[in-house]
C-alpha cells in the first residue's frame, strides 16, 4: 500500500504540541493519507488544538514531563489504532516519498525494530544540507508492542539495541525556526540544561569501542562525550560546522546556524559551570 492508493495508511501518527498552531496544519496535512492522527497537547494557551481538530486529528491532553515519556503514554492511553505508530514533532513534516516507505517498511519489519528517519533541517525553505551533519537518523516509527523511548541529554532515543535500529531511506523536513529565533533560542536554553545535567551526572560518558562503532549514532556520540574535555569547544563546533562539513555552501543560512550552534555549545558549558557550583 502506499501514499497515492485509495485506502487509508495503517499507521497511527502521533504529534507533540505545545502551543504548536502555526506549524500544525502542514504537519497535519502531510499525513493526512493515515486514518489515525493524533495531536498529544500539553496544555497551550494558542489555538493549537483548534487548529489540530479543524486539520481532522484527535486531539488528546497530558501535561509534559519529558519528550519520551510524551510519546510513551500516548502508546499507552491515547487509544491508538494501529499497531505501527509514527511520532513526529509539530514542526516536521513528512513527504510524500517519506510516508510511503514508512507504509512499506512496516510491512517487513519485526515488532522489535525502530525505524529512524533522518531530518532535513530547514531554514525558512532552505535546506541546510552541509552544516548539519546530514544525514542523522532519529528513532521515530515502533511498534505498539516494541521497545518504549528513554530521555538522553534533551532529546529521546529507544531503549533497543543498535542492531534493531532500521535506517529508512527517504527524510523528512524539520522546520526548527518556525516561531522564529527568539523561540529556537529559549528551546535550546532548556536543551542546554537538559545536556549539563546529564553531563554532570555522568550519563554523556561513551566507551572506546563507540568511537569505531559502524553505527553512526554511537560514533556521534563517542565524538560528543569526547569533547566535553576539550577547551574552546564553541569555537571548535563553528569551524567543523562551516569549514569542516562545508557549511560555508549554504550561503547566509548556514553562516547563521553555525554560528548559532557555536552559541549553543557556549550555553552547555555555561549551564554546566552552573550545575557544578550548585553541587558543590
Amino acid at each position: 500500500m502506499t501514499v497515492t492508493g485509495t485506502s487509508p495508511i495503517p499507521v497511527s501518527v502521533v504529534i507533540l504540541s505545545h502551543n504548536e498552531a502555526v506549524n500544525l496544519p502542514r504537519c497535519i496535512a502531510a499525513v493526512s493519507a493515515c486514518d489515525d492522527v493524533v495531536v498529544l497537547d500539553d496544555g497551550s494557551t494558542d489555538e493549537s488544538q483548534a487548529v489540530a481538530r479543524q486539520a481532522g486529528a484527535r486531539v488528546v491532553e497530558h501535561p509534559y514531563t519529558s519528550f519520551a515519556d510524551q510519546r510513551n503514554w500516548a502508546m499507552a492511553h491515547a487509544g491508538i489504532r494501529h499497531p505501527w505508530v509514527l511520532h513526529l514533532d509539530a514542526d516536521e513534516v513528512m513527504t510524500p516519498s517519506a510516508l510511503d516507505e514508512v507504509c512499506q517498511a512496516t510491512e517487513t519489519m519485526s515488532v522489535n525494530q525502530v525505524g529512524c528517519l533522518a531530518r532535513k533541517v530547514m531554514l525558512e525553505d532552505r535546506w541546510l544540507r552541509y552544516c548539519t551533519d546530514y544525514p542523522v537518523h532519529v528513532p521515530r516509527l515502533i511498534h505498539q508492542d516494541g521497545p518504549r523511548f528513554v530521555m538522553s541529554g534533551h532529546g529521546e532515543i529507544i531503549d533497543a539495541p543498535a542492531s534493531a535500529r532500521v535506517l529508512l531511506s527517504e527524510p523528512m523536513l524539520h522546520y526548527t525556526w518556525s516561531k522564529g529565533w527568539p523561540d529556537w533560542w529559549e528551546r535550546h536554553r532548556r536543551y542546554a540544561r537538559a545536556e549539563a545535567e546529564r553531563i554532570a551526572c555522568g550519563d554523556a560518558q561513551a566507551s572506546l569501542g563507540d568511537f569505531f562503532s559502524s553505527d553512526r549514532s554511537l560514533r556521534r556520540k563517542a565524538i560528543r562525550s569526547f569533547s566535553y574535555h576539550i577547551p574552546g569547544r564553541s569555537m571548535l563546533r563553528f569551524l567543523y560546522g562551516y569549514i569542516g562539513r562545508g557549511g560555508w555552501r549554504d550561503g547566509k543560512a548556514g553562516w547563521l546556524f553555525c554560528r548559532a550552534m557555536a552559541r549553543y555549545e557556549r550555553m552547555i558549558d555555561e549551564e554546566l559551570r552552573r550545575t557544578r557550583c550548585e553541587s558543590r
